[in-house]
């Protein structure tokens, strides 16, 4: 069971009156990543590659990131792991170099329930090669991805499969291992947006047997860093956009430019916290992983457990205080029976108050929540909102408390 206190202590951030509910879009950041970021800064500023101290302990530095971040995500190796600036910008570079794959007459599938990230790089590539785009939808009821759809929409045609693993906008987890196992069936490669997914929920990208899994370091409580997951023989077997002088093996050919390496030490630090967190707290959860991984990989599909423990807990108080509510309205999972189903992201409409509006009100109370599309543009074009401002989203992070939940709902209660 986590303490809350002790977990609290690890982010600066939370000593101030402010209730972060405004984690999809960022989370604070753990002291752990802060004094990565210091060192680095402090001790071995430096770039790639050359013979000196600070160059060497630079290079080392990021070595050790490489290989958390694969331990993480329980990638083969590390060098199935490509740092950059953000999810978005990985995802439009690999899907160029993925482009030169393609040719006229092939399809490229997308959802309806998608980060625009994940998106938007799909039809640019289709347009520039002559490939049709099929849409996956989604059941308006309960927002979530119509599987059955998914299944018409892939074809022998299908070359490439987009999906999220989490909705950012609201918060319902794909059945991505049945999407991975319907894109191969049909030859196809699957690229999977677990960017909402990797605060939440333990990512196992051996066990989904994706080709390519996209996530950010700032939305696990690291700086502001994208990490790209590919199969090394695909990494290696694609063309990529770089300088002349630059690596030609994975992943130093898809690392364009200088890295922002103080951030990718800052994200060694934050997978440093769920370390610590999985060997604190997540001792009761050792016998569901241990057959399979050991040492640092071990505590941290440990920590996420106890994550995902807490946070359905979280699911359950959230979903209770927004029932008394008059005229809110949830978009996504409601049932309590499926809230395992989903992220502890709800977004909801209020009837008389706009998104922006009911923000702004909150924001005046030192409650931050987000307001709009949040840039999964297709989900509130698929639900009649975006001409209506969108949604309000609230969600959660497993540092939030109780106490939060409730100061919010007293605060929306005082608008109704």
């Amino acid at each position: 069971m986590l303490n809350l206190d002790e977990i609290r202590a690890h982010f600066p951030a939370l000593a101030s009156d402010t209730i972060y509910f405004d984690n999809p879009g960022g989370t604070q950041i753990a002291r752990e990543a802060i004094q990565r970021i210091d060192q680095y800064l402090r001790a071995t500023n430096a770039n790639h590659g050359g013979a000196f101290r600070t160059s060497r302990e630079s290079d080392a530095t990021v070595a050790e990131a490489r290989q958390a971040v694969a331990d993480f995500l329980n990638a083969a190796r590390p060098e199935e792991i490509v740092f950059g600036p953000n999810m978005t910008t990985l995802t439009l570079s690999i899907s160029r170099s993925l482009a030169r794959t393609l040719r006229p007459g092939d399809e490229i599938v997308v959802t309806r329930l998608d980060h625009d990230g994940n998106v938007a790089p799909w039809l640019l590539i289709a347009e520039e090669r002559g490939c049709t785009v099929r849409w996956v939808d989604i059941h308006e009821e309960d927002c979530t991805l119509d599987l059955a759809d998914m299944e018409r929409q892939i074809t022998e045609r299908t070359k490439i499969v987009a999906v999220g693993y989490a909705s950012n906008a609201v918060g319902t987890i794909n059945d991505v291992s049945r999407v991975v196992q319907l894109a191969h069936r049909a030859g196809a490669l699957c690229f999977v947006d677990a960017v909402q997914h990797a605060p939440h929920r333990p990512i196992d990208v051996q066990a989904l047997d994706c080709d390519f899994l996209a996530c950010s370091a700032y939305k696990f409580f690291g700086p502001h860093l994208g990490i790209l997951y590919g199969k090394y023989e695909l990494l290696d077997s694609l063309m990529a956009y770089k300088v002349r002088p630059a690596g030609n093996l994975p992943p130093d050919k898809f690392e364009t430019g200088t890295q922002s390496f103080e951030a990718i030490a800052g994200t060694l630090g934050a997978i440093e916290y769920f370390a610590w967190l999985g060997n604190t707290f997540g001792s009761e959860y050792t016998t569901n992983y241990q057959t399979s991984f050991s040492g640092r990989a071990l505590a941290l599909k440990q920590a996420m457990a106890a994550i995902e423990a807490y946070e359905l807990e979280l699911n359950h108080s959230l979903l209770e205080g927004f029932g008394s509510i008059p005229g809110l309205q949830i978009r996504g999972i409601t049932s309590p029976r499926r809230l395992q189903q989903r992220v502890p992201t709800f977004s909801f409409t209020l009837q008389g108050w706009t998104p922006r509006a009911l923000a702004e009100a909150m924001a005046a109370e030192d409650i931050n929540v987000w307001d709009g599309n949040f840039y999964a543009l297709a989900v509130t074009e698929r639900l009649g909102l975006e001409e209506k401002g969108g949604l309000v989203r609230v969600g959660l992070a497993h540092y939030n408390t109780q106490a939060e939940i409730d100061r919010l709902v007293d605060a929306l209660e005082e608008l109704v």
